[in-house]
């Protein structure tokens, strides 16, 4: 059914054959152009559920996705993403102000929640989730942990075809993958590497976790930003990483952020 089938398999001969292969970065079989495929197939399933997603439109808003666009285009300006030029990085905004929420599918397709734009106090807060997002997709933890989840064996049958349906419900599961310890970890230490190379502060994504707990939401962290490790020990950890690194932590003045959120509906 794909054509990478074939690269798939080589690959598994590698990262398996490798001794250069850490454990923590655990095992792909997917090729980078099957991330793109999933993200669009994903893209489609979410256009044509407006009741679940309901996407704001980019006629009437432009003003607020530039916004967005131009924060995006901040944080892939970094050299430290390994595929800035490879993904699409497509941006859509959720109008739904009940949920904290951003995902970003693999091949680089971002969407944010207005629930999480009006939560969030300046920009450097939602810059520091935007680099979470972006170091999923980038990192290529979606189709890392479907390797994990649906185990080899039955992934390489989905590849070779003899399962099709298989390979919907994967895609359609992608929503709702629940990243491992370490690939939250590695996110929100690349959100820190990425941040660090621009205007914003580098630990921007640990003001999210900081403000839950304040509010004393910690136990219910959304899904996107997984409770493990816990929402303080990723503060600090956050923080650590920013001081490792000597990025700079001083806020950005963003007297704009006020007027993006006036923007939204």
């Amino acid at each position: 059914m794909y054509k990478h089938f074939s690269l798939a398999l080589m690959f598994v001969a590698l990262l398996l054959g490798s001794s250069a292969c850490k454990k923590d970065q655990g095992i792909n079989i997917f090729t980078l152009e099957q991330d793109k495929e999933f993200g669009a197939q994903l893209k489609t399933e979410i256009d044509a559920n407006p009741a679940e997603y309901p996407l704001l439109p980019y006629a009437g808003n432009e003003a607020a996705y530039q916004y967005l666009y131009d924060m995006r285009d901040e944080i892939l300006s970094s050299d430290e993403l390994n595929y800035r030029s490879d993904f699409g990085w497509d941006l859509y905004i959720i109008q739904d102000d009940n949920t904290l929420n951003a995902f970003c599918a693999p091949g680089g397709y971002i969407y944010v929640y207005t629930g999480l734009i009006k939560f969030l106090d300046d920009a450097d807060d939602l810059a520091g989730v935007l680099g979470h997002e972006i170091a999923h997709a980038d990192q290529r933890h979606s189709t890392q942990q479907m390797t994990e989840a649906y185990g080899i064996s039955t992934l390489l049958s989905v590849l070779a075809g003899d399962d099709p349906g298989m390979l919907a419900q994967i895609v359609t599961n992608l929503t709702s993958l629940s990243f491992s310890r370490s690939h939250e970890r590695d996110a929100d230490d690349h959100s820190v590497d990425y941040l660090c190379d621009t205007e914003y502060a580098s630990n921007g994504a640990s003001a999210f976790f900081q403000k839950l707990i304040d509010q004393g939401q910690s136990g219910s962290t959304p899904a996107f930003l997984s409770t493990h490790p816990n929402p303080d020990n990723r503060v600090q950890d956050i923080n650590d990483r920013a001081a490792e690194l000597g990025c700079s932590t001083t806020p950005k003045a963003n007297a704009g952020y006020a007027a993006f959120k006036a923007l939204l509906p």
